[in-house]
Formats: C-alpha cells, sequence, structure tokens
C-alpha cells in the first residue's frame, strides 16, 4: 500500500479531485461527494486534511469497512494502522495479553488479561480468528443484508471454509463430516463446548440477530437432530452438504396453533398402505431460514395425541407440495423467517429422524442447546449495546461535558455492567457443568437452569437495549449511523425473548423442572 504524506493529501482539495484522511488511511472521496449522507459539502470542507475527529462524530467503523477498500488511496506516513482481515495477525494469544477496545465491561473479564480456568491459548487463537472473520466478511454488510432481507450465498461458503458452519453445531468436532481440522491449529479430539461458545460469542459482535440468525440460525438447532439420532445413511447424505455451505437446513416445529406447547402439534405424517413412505399435511410459522432451506427437520404427528406421537422427519424442498413464504417481522429481517405449508408431502420411510414416535425426547435435546444457544447471543448483544453507548457517551457532549461525567448516564452504565457480568458468569458455569456430564443427564439436570438463564440474557438483553438508546437519543431512533446496532437489536429483542420458549414458560419451566430433578434426588422439602 502506498505511503503517502500529509503534505500530498492536502494538494487534493478541488471538487474534482478530494482526498481526506482518516484514523491514517488516505480516501479518494471524489467519486462519493454526491452518496455521502450529509451533502458534499461537509467533505469538501475537510479536503485535504485529518477528519478522523469529524468522522467519529458521525459514524460508526462499519461505514469505512464497507466503503473504504474501494476508496482506499495509501496509508499515511508513519501512522499506525490496524487490519481487519482475517488473515491479520492473531493477537492477545500470551497468557496475561489483553484482546479487544479493553472497554471495561464490553468484553468478558477473561479478555482483559487472559486469565480464566475455562479458555488456554486455544481459546485465545479462536477468538482472535473468529474476530478477523466478522469484522471483515460480516461486521460492514449487516445493515446492507438486514435492509434487503437476504444473505448472499456466498457467505455460507467463506463460514464453512473458516470452520465456523462446523464449529457450532455440538461441543465436539464433527470429524466424520468435514474434511478440515479446526482453525488455528486445534486439534478435533480437543475442541470443546467452550470452542463453540468463543465462535459463536465473536460471531455475536456483529449486532444483528437476523444476520447471526441467517448465517447459523436454521444450522445450529436444524441440523444436530440429524447428527445425534439420524440413520447413517440420512447423515452422510444431509450433513455434509450443510457442514460445507452447499445446502441449508432449518427446524420446522413451530405451528400457527402451538409454539411452546410442542406436545399438541398438529402437523401430522401417515404412511402409505405399503409402508414405505409417509404423507405429510400441516403448516410451520415463524421458521427461521426456512425461506432458502434446502431441508427441513420437521416434527410431526405420526401416532396419537400428546408427546407420545410425535416425530422429527427430514423434509427435502424439492419435494412437490412444500411451499415457503417470507414472513414480514419487526426485526431479524436476514434471517428469513418463513411460513410453511406442507401438501401431501411424500417423503420415504427412511428419512425419520430417530424413531417414529419418538421424537420428542430429539426435540426436548435440542431445546436446550437452542435455548443455550439464544443465551450466548443476547448476552453478547447486552454487551453491544453497553460498548457502543459508553464508546459514544465519551466523544458526544451535553451541558458542557461529555455524556459518561453525568453521573445519571453511570447509573445506567453500572446496571447494564451487572446483569450482563452476571448472566455471563452462569453461562461458562453451566457450559462447564454440561461439558462434563452424560448428554441424557445433562438434559435432565440442567434443562431448568438452561431455561432460566435463556430468560435471564434476554431480559438483559431488553434492558441494555433500551437503555443504550436512551444514551443515544434520537440517532436510536434512526436505522443505519452510529447507533446502527442499537437501534437494530431494540427491535430484535422480541425475537430473543420468544422463540426458543417465551420468558414466562421459560421461568415455570426452570423452577418446576429444577424441583422435579431435586425431589428424584431426595431434596429435603
Amino acid at each position: 500500500m502506498p505511503s503517502l504524506t500529509t503534505e500530498e493529501v492536502a494538494k487534493h482539495t478541488k471538487e474534482s479531485d478530494v482526498w481526506i484522511i482518516v484514523h491514517g488511511k488516505v480516501y479518494d472521496v471524489t467519486t462519493f461527494l454526491n452518496e455521502h449522507p450529509g451533502g458534499k459539502k461537509i467533505l469538501l470542507k475537510v479536503a485535504g486534511q485529518d477528519a478522523s475527529k469529524q468522522f467519529d462524530q458521525f459514524h460508526n467503523k462499519a461505514v469505512l469497512d464497507k466503503f473504504g477498500p474501494k476508496l482506499l488511496k495509501g496509508e499515511l506516513a508513519g501512522a499506525e494502522t490496524s487490519s481487519s482481515s482475517d488473515e491479520a495477525p492473531l493477537v492477545g494469544i500470551a497468557d496475561g495479553d489483553g484482546f479487544g477496545d479493553l472497554v471495561p465491561f464490553g468484553d468478558p473479564y477473561w479478555y482483559q488479561d487472559g486469565t480464566s480456568p475455562f479458555y488456554d491459548e486455544s481459546h485465545r487463537r479462536l477468538r482472535s480468528y473468529i474476530r478477523n472473520f466478522t469484522e471483515k466478511h460480516v461486521t460492514p454488510n449487516c445493515f446492507e443484508w438486514d435492509e434487503k432481507k437476504m444473505i448472499p450465498h456466498d457467505i455460507f461458503k467463506k463460514a464453512a471454509e473458516a470452520g465456523i458452519l462446523a464449529g457450532i453445531c455440538g461441543g465436539s468436532w464433527p470429524t466424520k463430516y468435514v474434511s478440515k481440522p479446526p482453525p488455528v491449529g486445534i486439534k478435533p479430539e480437543e475442541f470443546s463446548p467452550f470452542h463453540m461458545f468463543v465462535i459463536m460469542d465473536e460471531l455475536s459482535r456483529c449486532g444483528s440477530g437476523g444476520v447471526l440468525w441467517g448465517i447459523c440460525g436454521g444450522l445450529g438447532i436444524g441440523l444436530p437432530p440429524v447428527i445425534h439420532f439420524g440413520s447413517e445413511e440420512l447423515k452422510a447424505r444431509v450433513v455434509p452438504q450443510c457442514l460445507t455451505g452447499e445446502k441449508r437446513i432449518c427446524l420446522a416445529i413451530t405451528e400457527p396453533y402451538a409454539g411452546s406447547d410442542v406436545a399438541n402439534l398438529r402437523t401430522e405424517a401417515k404412511k402409505t398402505p405399503d409402508g414405505k413412505h409417509y404423507i405429510i399435511n400441516g403448516e410451520k410459522k415463524w421458521i427461521t431460514n426456512g425461506i432458502f432451506a434446502d431441508y427441513f427437520t420437521v416434527a410431526c404427528r405420526t401416532g396419537g395425541a400428546g408427546m407420545n406421537g410425535l416425530s422429527l422427519i427430514l423434509v427435502e424442498r424439492t419435494r412437490p407440495g412444500v411451499t415457503t413464504r417470507q414472513m414480514d417481522c419487526s426485526g431479524v429481517w436476514a434471517s428469513g423467517t418463513t411460513y410453511i405449508t406442507f401438501e401431501d408431502v411424500k417423503v420415504p420411510v427412511e428419512n425419520i429422524i430417530g424413531k417414529e414416535n419418538k421424537g420428542f425426547k430429539a426435540i426436548m435435546f435440542n431445546f436446550n442447546n437452542e435455548r443455550f444457544g439464544i443465551a450466548i447471543q443476547a448476552t453478547r448483544f447486552a454487551r453491544v449495546c453497553y460498548e457502543d453507548a459508553m464508546k459514544y457517551a465519551h466523544k458526544r457532549k451535553t451541558f458542557g461535558k461529555k455524556l459518561v461525567d453525568h453521573p445519571v448516564i453511570r447509573n445506567k452504565f453500572a446496571h447494564m455492567a451487572r446483569k450482563i457480568e452476571a448472566t455471563h458468569a452462569w453461562m461458562e458455569q453451566l457450559l462447564f457443568l454440561a461439558s462434563r456430564m452424560d448428554p441424557d443427564l445433562a438434559m435432565l439436570k440442567l434443562g431448568g437452569p438452561i431455561a432460566l438463564l435463556k430468560a435471564q440474557s434476554t431480559q438483559t438483553l431488553e434492558f441494555c437495549a433500551r437503555e443504550a438508546c436512551q444514551i443515544f437519543g434520537g440517532l436510536s431512533y434512526t436505522r443505519g449511523g452510529q447507533a446502527e446496532r442499537v437501534e437494530r437489536l431494540y427491535r430484535e429483542v422480541r425475537a430473543y425473548a420468544i422463540p426458543g420458549g417465551s420468558e414466562e414458560i421459560m421461568l415455570d419451566l426452570g423452577i418446576r423442572q429444577s424441583l422435579k430433578v431435586a425431589q428424584f434426588m431426595g431434596a429435603k422439602l
């Protein structure tokens, strides 16, 4: 990249030739003058000068990430610049190294000095690797993808190549279905639930539930039932294609008639007289990724009423009778929320996932994974709201002083921080317990606490999104700009508080399930 001096930049001040400096990099904004949201005169006022201060006052970093590469002319001689490439060097690797911007409570505690009983050098390498990927390929595009309500297919290939898709489908590395080992030199046998945690947490820094669910949502909850309960033939047919980004999958459980009340689903699958096929009829609603999924993991009634009559069946989009329609929702636009209709869909019996009429166990097994994933995302989103608001409060001035110098604003940050850190600590503890337990035992003993954690995390997100909006003021009511992530997350709160089990049901289930387990274990009540 060319090295330029301030004197050279100062020569480019005419409307037909405008250069500016932003954070040590030189940009030719001549062709961007008429596209600038604030008009071209604002750019002309800083032509040939360092505009970093003005840029920071009105824009966020994602603007440069998106438009910068096309406008970049070179670097300012002697300036320190950073790379946002996923090929960039990994940082914060050694024990004791800090990582990130070191905003207090803007990242988990172990980011400050690397000390934690749950993480080692492999997690620190992975953390830096996923942040590089997210800041290059995901965050700069979130606004555009969300507004278009779609994600380009090539991002799935990139995520697969980076090892992200294989890393979020369970606690272990799916060696049988992917040819590549985990990234950054992690051995497949060493890959743990905490590596999955790091991947999902760092991806969530993009600040878009729609984009995150678009990339990981359907895969993270639709594929695990196939991996854990499907036949070897079904797994060989479906899993590799999904983990390489060639095909996409979603979980289809919720219906217009039943959401959290899973045992009363109505979609039915009846066997043909020869016993070789199922004929599926029914509707599914609010299905994440359904509009672009190639496979549907569908909860169907194959037997009598109640939980003992449910099965999971894989349905290919190409089957006649499958129709999908994208739904208009308040948020998570890029996730492809879908209404699905199955009309006399003929599926071979080999597509059943697990045993007939035993699907409820697979559904419940999957719920813990889904709810924990929601908790990871919601807690990081709460941090995103906190971090963006904190940075803004350090540059915005009111009544002669910075926002952060007002006690009432610091009080908001204090309550946000205590909720975030309490929730994160609980997540780590439950993840540690789950990683040491037999999966069936974890489903039984941790179902209640994970339900409570899910409610705790989404309520924390709701609180932090609201408080961050108050700190940003009018900026948080406008799509795009400095409060882009906060505005979007405020709209997406309900998408986290309701799916995977509404807060009300999670709170009741958490206590009810925990009491049942305690009584079975001999608790003195």
